[in-house]
């Protein structure tokens, strides 16, 4: 059932990852490809109806963190605290810029407040990312399975280039969502600026796997992790072919491929480990983490049914607003 838990939270990150990551990609994209106010609410515009949707799924998936692995979860709390609490900030000031930006008919507020929503955004990718690339890289855990590191020790240049990683790769995703929704003088200089950013996401992609491969070594081990990276590569070669064509949505499927390859990748890399230990074989695993086997059956049952509802009721809404 371990196993099962372990399936399902990272298929929930892994949704949240492709959706929220649009529209965070939009909002750091946004003050490189407006020309003006116009431009920008016209980006604004184009997640409005699903930003909000989309951070359910962080949401959910914290709580399933919770009732899953509630080791896990007061360990990374011990060490990530602060950027949590910096990412629970961040999400706040960008839900707000969002919200209350309209309320304001002077176009100086406009200006400050698109800039607060595309610097959060950016911020957020970023500590995701570097979030991502410390649990791949290790943590300094004690025997009893709480951090006693230091937030310096977070910020090492590994993870750091993860999270840039991070930065380029969901700014190009949201590039390829605002070139499929938005109008098309908009959508140009969106498609453009994704052509632009695939080279600067092939560097990074090239930096963050050879030192991944050097820091995490197990991909050798397990073969068919190989077959994930390639189809993640074949979809990162093909967005590029796509890039080319006069197609709007086939760069944004490319996209998707691409990031769902290397979120699965990052998954198969840490399992069965939730919290590695830096430097060693060792960590908190997802058996000695999770809840007690009844309290994890009742809880893997409930998440089921729930990811079923939030589901539909996110496929309907996403059709309707399609189909305006």
């Amino acid at each position: 059932m371990s196993d099962v838990a372990f399936v399902i939270l990272a298929f929930m990150i892994a949704v949240y990852v492709l959706l929220d990551g649009y529209d965070l990609g939009i909002a750091t994209l946004a003050p490189f490809i407006s020309h003006n106010e116009e431009d920008r609410a016209s980006a604004m515009h184009a997640i409005g109806p699903y930003w909000n949707g989309n951070e359910v799924w962080l949401i959910a998936a914290g709580g399933v963190s919770f009732a899953f692995f509630p080791l896990a979860y007061a360990s990374a709390f011990s060490g990530f605290y602060l950027p949590f609490m910096v990412v629970l900030w961040l999400l706040m000031f960008r839900g707000i810029a969002m919200e209350v930006r309209e309320h304001f008919p002077s176009e100086l507020w406009h200006a400050f407040w698109d800039a607060a929503f595309s610097a959060s955004s950016a911020l957020l990718i970023l500590l995701f990312g570097v979030t991502i690339g410390n649990l791949v890289r290790g943590l300094p855990l004690h025997k009893s399975g709480f951090f006693f590191g230091t937030f310096g020790f977070l910020l090492n240049p590994y993870a750091i280039a993860v999270g840039l990683f991070a930065v380029a790769a969901l700014t190009q995703h949201g590039a390829t969502f605002l070139n499929m929704v938005a109008a098309d003088e908009l959508a140009a200089r969106s498609r453009s600026a994704a052509a632009r950013l695939w080279w600067a996401v092939l560097a990074l992609y090239v930096v963050v796997t050879v030192f991944t491969l050097w820091i995490r070594p197990v991909v050798y081990t397990r073969p068919w992790m190989i077959a994930i990276a390639l189809l993640s590569l074949a979809a990162f070669a093909m967005l590029r072919v796509r890039l080319a064509s006069t197609s709007r949505t086939a760069p944004f499927v490319c996209s998707t491929i691409f990031i769902a390859g290397l979120l699965v990748a990052a998954a198969a890399t840490l399992y069965p480990y939730l919290l590695p230990v830096v430097g060693g074989s060792g960590g908190l695993t997802i058996y000695a983490a999770s809840a007690p086997p009844n309290a994890l059956s009742w809880a893997v049952s409930a998440t089921l049914v729930g990811l079923v509802v939030v589901g539909s009721y996110s496929f309907m809404v996403v059709r309707r607003l399609a189909a305006r």
